[in-house]
């Protein structure tokens, strides 16, 4: 018979660290960790966002995740041609 666990409540489980109690077997530690995010403003030409909004269409990706993922290049470039 496959055993089945209570689920409960995410406030029950912050009660029962408040008072001391172990929460260990609440967690499976399967998930991964989330780094906090900072929202930025950043202005760009209409030309740019042309091309931006060209490249997630065919990428079939949001702006955004362009964005990123052109940012992250250029950083990941930055620091090997710093360590030449």
């Amino acid at each position: 018979m496959k055993k089945t666990s209570k689920k409960i409540d995410p406030e029950e489980i912050a009660e029962m660290a408040d008072c001391g109690k172990n929460i260990s077997s609440h967690f499976t530690n399967k998930g991964k960790m989330k780094y906090p995010v900072q929202k930025v403003n950043v202005d760009f030409t209409v030309g740019m966002l042309k091309e931006l909004d060209y490249i997630a269409s065919e990428l079939n990706i949001s702006r955004q995740a362009v964005i990123k993922m052109y940012l992250r290049l250029a950083l990941d470039q930055h620091y090997l041609a710093k360590k030449k």
